[in-house]
């Protein structure tokens, strides 16, 4: 836990005009996780962690590279299932192959989102292609709300233009709006996906909704975040009710961030491997579903077998959130 400069001015940002101050920023560290079966490459996970499962509706943010594919082999993980959850694939650099069981066969590329909804149940394969050399990026997962987590799978490709920031830099608003910018692939719950780049020494203020809370996921330089240093790496955390975001990058190369938010999500969830439920009974029925080979469909065009369920835990799975 960090906390942020007092006075009047942050009073101003936090749009309170109280004399409180606004409540400190969160500053959650990565851990290094390996991703997808036998031939795993290592991520850094943010979220979710032992003391926060969301920062709005979004659960899950992996980061992973600059990674030398010719060195770490890059990615490739076989098919695989999901329920209950929105997929997010941001890339920076390199190239990854999509497959899944809706039938759609597309590329992320570096700019473009890709943003698939599992509902009651998708599978697909990710792999980079031949013509990667360094694979650079995020994954970030979307809990549906219980009113639409069994809906349909779907997918939704879209390609943000660049928007200028205050102070200097720009925006890539592929979820939500920021900046006068909307992008125009629907959600499930209001929420925020942006890539920022700031350059040396720049700093914006961003108008954002109070009822948001928002994560900063820097990927390089050193930055404040309202008055919070962050590393490369790390994921900020901010609660609602700021009116403004100030950020300012305090290293001497241009600052590359993806900024997240949204309404507390106000519902408890379980996660578990590849799904979200409600209950351990809901992920237990989804494994076996897997595993039998049904309900998930089939994934075309991939070389190889898709991926086993691991085993469960032998402890009860139990539904976290961050109600307090």
């Amino acid at each position: 836990m960090s906390t942020v400069e007092n006075g009047a001015a942050n009073d101003a940002e936090n749009g309170t005009g109280n004399g409180a101050g606004p409540d400190p920023a969160e500053v959650l560290p990565p851990r290094d996780v390996p991703l997808g079966g036998p031939r795993a490459m290592t991520v850094r996970r943010t979220l979710p962690q032992r003391g926060r499962t969301l920062i709005g509706a979004w659960c899950f943010v992996d980061h992973y590279g600059p990674d030398d594919v010719a060195t770490t082999g890059g990615m490739d993980v076989a098919p695989h299932p999901h329920t209950g959850l929105q997929t997010v694939s941001w890339l920076f650099s390199g190239e990854i192959e999509h497959r899944d069981s809706l039938g759609v066969h597309a590329f992320v590329r570096p700019g473009e989102l890709n943003l698939m909804t599992a509902g009651h149940g998708i599978a697909h394969s990710e792999t980079s292609t031949a013509a990667t050399t360094v694979l650079h990026g995020v994954q970030l997962w979307v809990a549906l709300p219980d009113a639409h987590r069994h809906t349909a799978r779907d997918f939704h490709h879209h390609v943000p233009d660049p928007v200028p920031l205050p102070g200097g830099g720009e925006a890539r608003v592929f979820l939500g709006t920021l900046v006068g910018d909307t992008s125009p692939v629907p959600t499930f719950t209001p929420l925020l996906g942006a890539e920022l780049t700031l350059p040396a020494g720049a700093t914006t203020t961003l108008d954002i909704d109070p009822a948001f809370e928002h994560g900063l996921l820097v990927d390089q330089g050193d930055v404040l975040f309202a008055g919070t240093p962050l590393h490369p790496a790390d994921l900020g955390h901010l609660p609602p009710g700021r009116t403004t975001l100030t950020l300012t990058n305090t290293s001497a190369v241009p600052a590359r961030l993806v900024l997240l938010g949204g309404p507390p999500f106000g519902e408890d969830i379980v996660m578990w491997w590849n799904f979200i439920g409600r209950s351990g009974e809901e992920i237990v029925q989804a494994r076996l579903d897997w595993e039998k080979g049904d309900r998930f469909g089939e994934v075309q065009g991939y070389p190889g077998e898709r991926l086993p369920a691991p085993e469960l835990p032998n402890v009860a799975l139990k539904a976290r959130g961050n109600r307090r």
